[in-house]
């Protein structure tokens, strides 16, 4: 691996297994009365869908850089990949073909520096490797032999003019070009030179040129490694802590009382701490257990009808405490290596200070009243949804004002409730205002909707999309989907893999038992670098209620009292699980990864299986990392089948002997590119294999 030369205090920019000695730039595109190129450049990736925007990574992310190029005939050609650097700095990288034959180019660079790349794709006539695929046909069957050996004589003539070739390969291809045009040389020895690999590698590292062909230049956004790669964890504040009084009714949790609970976050290895918001709650229409419509006295509302008389936005719920408070619990989780992830969700109560200083930011319905928040048939009659049409720069002002307060308190992730309801124009011009303040601010978009408006926002400048993923359940839905967020839209949408959420628990966790449990957290954190779980789902909390989608006596509307520890102490808890499979996450750089999963096969229809593949060149630490994941996906059975595996994917020949081990029971095996699965749903239904190398 070749690097770019750079001080001890200004390390290097990327990894590449590629790497080329930096060349001059060209500046031949296409001819003036042509869009296309000498040599045509098609189709470069990474690439977002709509064009006015720039594809995005993530600091450490090994990105796939990939273009179509072609020319006429036989000649053959080579591509190169011209880097630059946020600091300016250049880097050339070499492409190889992939795709047998199809004119598809790729190389592997892993970007290590945050903030705005520039790449372009080069194309040229590759006049030394075109002579020495004709020369070693021609001179081995006698055909104009002389002719090969002279072209080959000019060909290292020109490179010993070259500016930037070292003295030592020019001595050598002087010497050569004296050797072809030696009469006596026979043709033994002519292929020799033909066919010398040290020539070979001159020219690999510093190819001769010709019809040099420019791409056009497309800026690639690599924003911090957490907007890409994270575990987390949701819990409401005020449950954390909450006590039963004396008259039956339970004092809420403070900020003070849920710092206790951090370090159990901690110690399960999760990285982020998501609170749903944090504000006073309205009275009005405030809703009481499991959504009703009429509250008591003692219930607390839906923490998502935002605003009181003690404040909107921009204040803490007096029950929870304080700002200093909420300061100190970001503190804390910060020194436990938690970021904490704060709820924003722009829509007020009734009782809002919006409401009453600024009327004409909600929609006022022809019978005089305000409309309420709907997703029919739902009704949210505790919720004015803002309507950003009637006064859309008071809108940006006061929201932007809000998210730089959260800011100005340690917050530095944002989960946004239901962006997709919100105009795109919105999210775009405040993500872009808050990303040129404090780059390092990372915004989730919680957007279960269709695909065009989610891909949307992600293009817009959400770093992260909560996804499908929680309804795709069977061995061809996550088949399909694992290769859709890996491949498809990863070059602008980065998943984020909840296995649960407060709305949703999905028939698959209400009737799997805790197989089921098992398996989605598994997938979660191997296939994806960043996943998600809501607390209780460690409880196995699974009856819903009765003709919805949530949990029964859902936390949105109550509080909820848990015995995390002794849970855990009696074995009723996934929680060790958790803590194993964030272990391995971070024990494998693999599994930091996005766009390096790879879909293997099995026999079986409830077997799914897939890779991880890292390759040394591009590791942080230069080894190599592969792990395999299957899973039985039926949680309802014990399964066995014949896995089949493209071992080629992780550098290992097909038939030769590999060693695995299962990294969540310590299990070791030999295997091949056809092996034997047995999975249990009621004891393990999961393999996470490491390979560990040949056997």
């Amino acid at each position: 691996m070749a690097l770019q030369t750079r001080s001890p205090k200004n390390p290097p920019a990327w990894r590449s297994a590629s790497a080329l000695p930096i060349r001059p730039a060209a500046d031949i595109g296409a001819a003036g009365d042509t869009v296309t190129g000498r040599i045509p450049l098609a189709d470069p990736r990474p690439a977002a869908l709509d064009p006015a925007f720039s594809p995005s990574a993530f600091a450490g992310e090994v990105v796939p850089f990939r273009v179509t190029a072609f020319r006429e005939g036989h000649d053959l050609i080579g591509v190169r990949l011209r880097l630059t650097a946020p600091d300016g700095g250049e880097s050339l990288h070499a492409l190889r073909p992939i795709g047998n034959g199809l004119d598809h180019w790729s190389a592997e660079v892993a970007l290590l520096v945050q903030g705005t790349w520039s790449f372009r794709f080069e194309a040229y006539g590759d006049d030394f490797a075109t002579w020495q695929h004709a020369a070693a046909l021609k001179i081995a069957a006698g055909v104009d032999v002389a002719l090969m050996r002279e072209t080959g004589a000019l060909l290292f003539d020109r490179a010993q003019a070259e500016a930037d070739r070292p003295a030592s390969e020019r001595r050598v291809l002087q010497e050569r070009a004296r050797d072809l045009r030696d009469p006596d040389l026979d043709a033994a020895a002519a292929l020799a030179i033909v066919g010398d690999e040290m020539l070979t590698g001159f020219f690999r590292a510093r190819p001769l040129t010709s019809l040099l062909t420019v791409g056009r230049t497309t800026d690639l956004l690599v924003e911090r490694e957490r907007a890409g790669v994270g575990a987390w964890y949701e819990f409401f504040p005020r449950s954390e802590g909450a006590s039963v009084r004396e008259d039956g009714t339970i004092a809420s949790g403070t900020f003070r009382t849920a710092m206790a609970r951090l370090p159990q976050v901690a110690d399960m290895g999760f990285d982020v701490l998501y609170l749903p918001p944090i504000h006073p709650i309205g009275r009005t229409n405030r809703k009481g257990p499991n959504n009703t419509l009429e509250a008591g006295p003692a219930d607390p509302g839906s923490p998502w009808a935002i605003g009181g008389p003690d404040g909107g936005h921009d204040a803490v719920h007096p029950d929870l405490g304080t700002l200093a408070d909420f300061r100190a619990f970001v503190a804390e989780a910060g020194r436990l290596g938690l970021e904490v992830a704060l709820d924003l969700a722009l829509q007020a109560s009734p009782d809002h200070p919006w409401v009453t200083e600024h009327p004409e930011w909600f929609t006022t319905l022809p019978d005089g009243s305000i409309a309420f928040a709907e997703n029919p048939p739902k009704k949210y009659q505790d919720i004015y949804p803002v309507n950003f049409d009637n006064d859309p720069e008071g809108i940006r002002a006061e929201v932007l004002r809000v998210v730089r307060h959260w800011i100005a308190q340690g917050v530095r992730i944002f989960r946004v409730d239901n962006p997709h309801t919100k105009p795109l124009q919105f999210w775009e011009w405040l993500i872009r205002t808050v990303n040129a303040e404090s780059p390092d601010v990372v915004f989730l978009a919680e957007a279960f909707t269709r695909p065009a408006p989610m891909q949307a926002l992600a293009q817009a400048g959400f770093q992260q999309s909560y996804t499908y993923f929680t309804w795709r359940n069977t061995k061809t839905e996550l088949e399909q989907f694992l290769d859709e967020i890996s491949h498809t839209t990863s070059d602008f949408l980065r998943p984020n893999l909840f296995v649960n959420t407060p709305d949703i628990l999905t028939e698959y966790l209400q009737y799997g038992g805790r197989p089921a449990y098992k398996i989605r957290a598994a997938i979660a954190a191997t296939a994806a670098p960043t996943y998600g779980v809501y607390a209780g789902y460690e409880l196995f909390e699974n009856v819903a209620r009765p003709g919805s989608e949530e949990n029964i006596d859902n936390e949105k509307y109550e509080y909820k009292l848990r015995d995390w520890a002794g849970a855990e102490a009696n074995g009723d808890s996934l929680a060790p699980y958790l803590r194993r499979l964030n272990e391995i996450r971070r024990a494998h750089p693999a599994l930091r990864q996005l766009r390096n999963l790879s879909i293997q096969w099995s026999d079986d229809d409830a077997i799914l299986v897939y890779a991880k593949h890292l390759d040394a060149a591009v590791a942080p630490d230069g080894v190599a990392d592969t792990i395999l994941v299957v899973v039985n996906v039926d949680p309802h059975s014990v399964r066995q089948t014949t896995v089949h595996l493209d071992t080629r994917v992780w550098g290992v020949e097909p038939g030769l002997p590999f060693l695995v081990e299962d990294l969540l029971t310590g299990q070791t095996w030999t295997w091949t590119d056809h092996d034997f699965v047995r999975l249990d749903a009621f004891s393990e239904p999961v393999h996470i294999l490491h390979v560990k190398g040949i056997a």
